[in-house]
């Protein structure tokens, strides 16, 4: 495992970031990275903000980053700000902005930057560039409140947020009466701790 100093000069743009500590900025820099090598996200390399907004974040948390982070998208073929074909990533995006603590620019890009991350394939937290699950409760917690204390029995964040797609759209894919008789249960809230993936 890299450490913290070797992590910034591994990646690039935390290497440019103000405050490279900061679980914010590093889940800007997770998303960021995501937009540029998911093919979850082909098209949206600003993971759904308009280029007002992703060149605000930009300026705000990555020192000198926009030749080599804003430049490539307004050039690529590739990038592509329809909503067109995204229901996945809109239906998530908009669960988060329903629950927003408030209505600050970075809440906002908060809540699409979470969204690009959920097309990871691991752990939210660990695709959210973030050293612990802990990190995660506590970022929802203070941007998301409401969607934070809707999670009373800790389930795994992208599980939890898909839980409540599925009962918002009357969609119950499981047959158990409860979570806690499920065969699946320890796929959705079994611990997240470093050392039981590494």
């Amino acid at each position: 495992m890299l450490a913290k100093t070797d992590a910034y000069h591994y990646d690039p743009l935390l290497a440019k970031a103000r405050n490279p500590d900061d679980p914010v900025t590093r889940t800007f820099a997770a998303a960021i990275h995501m937009a540029r090598s998911s093919s979850r996200l082909a098209g949206r390399l600003t993971f759904g903000l308009d280029i007002s907004a992703y060149k605000g974040l930009l300026d705000a948390y990555f020192l000198g980053a926009q030749a080599a982070y804003l430049i490539p998208v307004l050039n690529s073929a590739k990038y592509n700000p329809s909503t067109a074909n995204w229901d996945e990533f809109n239906d998530v995006s908009a669960l988060l902005l329903e629950h927003r603590s408030d209505q600050g620019q970075e809440t906002h890009c908060l809540a699409y930057a979470i969204t690009a991350c959920c097309m990871g394939d691991d752990h939210l937290w660990q695709d959210m560039g973030l050293n612990t699950r802990q990190e995660l409760s506590d970022l929802l917690q203070r941007h998301f409140t409401t969607l934070y204390e809707k999670n009373t029995g800790k389930m795994r964040w992208k599980k939890f947020f898909y839980k409540q797609l599925c009962e918002r759209a009357g969609a119950y894919v499981c047959r158990s009466p409860s979570c806690t008789v499920c065969v699946e249960y320890k796929n959705c809230f079994a611990p997240e701790e470093e050392k039981l993936w590494q």
